[in-house]
């Protein structure tokens, strides 16, 4: 599998992606950062990369067709600050790397994950 970390994600992510034999990158690795969802996922689409992402709007299944991207997750934290978002990112990254991401939109709350 291969990811692309937006930018409201905490670039630590990326060292316990590669480091676990993922290749990923970030938008800033791109200059990405600041484009709209739509050039975003059409650089996920043409790469070939699971989009990690805390923006709900890209969760919108009426305006981004999971089936059309390589697998979108959308992570969606109870408490807000980086230290908190990333703790709650590496608690559930473990049991998303096991799963096949695919094609479907993940959305990750403090009450599980689901599949859309």
């Amino acid at each position: 599998m291969r990811f692309k970390l937006d930018e409201n994600l905490p670039v630590e992510i990326l060292a316990e992606l590669r480091s676990a034999g993922y290749e990923a990158d970030s938008v800033y690795d791109e200059k990405l950062d600041g484009e709209p969802d739509s050039t975003i996922l059409a650089r996920v689409r043409e790469e070939e990369r699971i989009l990690l992402t805390l923006d709900k709007g890209i969760g919108d299944i009426r305006s981004y067709n999971p089936e059309a991207y390589p697998g979108i997750v959308l992570f969606r934290p109870g408490s807000t600050g980086r230290g908190a978002t990333l703790a709650f990112v590496q608690k559930h990254l473990p049991r998303l790397l096991g799963l096949n991401l695919t094609g479907h939109l993940f959305v990750v709350t403090g009450k599980g994950i689901r599949t859309r």
